[in-house]
């Protein structure tokens, strides 16, 4: 999935020699990927597991 999407974008809070996860334009959806594995794709283990700590505040400065 991740060659498919078009315009991947990662936030402008990320450090630039950080790891992070980018997302891309995919039609009328959206692309996730890990900037480690940017063949790859994020799989819904992963993407639940990142949902919930954003739903959770554990982002926040």
């Amino acid at each position: 999935m991740a060659t498919l999407a078009t315009n991947w974008r990662k936030s402008s809070r990320s450090n630039p020699n950080d790891n992070c996860v980018e997302v891309g334009s995919l039609g009328g959806s959206a692309a996730v990927r890990d900037t480690k594995d940017r063949e790859g794709a994020a799989n819904p283990t992963q993407w639940s597991t990142f949902l919930n700590a954003v739903k959770s505040d554990r982002f926040t400065n």
